[in-house]
């Protein structure tokens, strides 16, 4: 059975989130389901990916979703790409892992 834990790695920076993006979405979503070939973890968001506008806000509905600060979030990869590698500090991977596992849809 697929587990979207392993969306996470553990780092000395923090945890590194592994995010499928879906811009010009009709809402935003977090957790948008799991993509177990990619071990990535859905992210849906209505803005548009130009001008940086998808990024900020992912950063933002991570921040809002899993109650940390938004400067404890970075985009490490994929700033233009819809496959992002997401630093997150202030929060442990298994405590990510725990709202993963009860929200994420599969």
């Amino acid at each position: 059975m697929a587990d979207p834990a392993d969306a996470l790695t553990s780092t000395r920076e923090g945890t590194v989130l592994l995010l499928d993006v879906n811009p010009k979405a009709k809402a935003d979503r977090f957790p948008a389901g799991y993509n177990e070939w990619r071990h990535a973890i859905g992210c849906s968001i209505t803005a548009p990916p130009v001008e940086g506008k998808a990024n900020r806000a992912i950063i933002a509905l991570l921040s809002r979703t899993l109650t940390i600060p938004q400067s404890g979030i970075s985009i490490l990869t994929g700033t233009t790409s819809s496959q992002k590698r997401v630093l997150i500090q202030g929060i442990t991977a298994e405590q990510i892992a725990g709202f993963l596992r009860e929200h994420c849809p599969r």
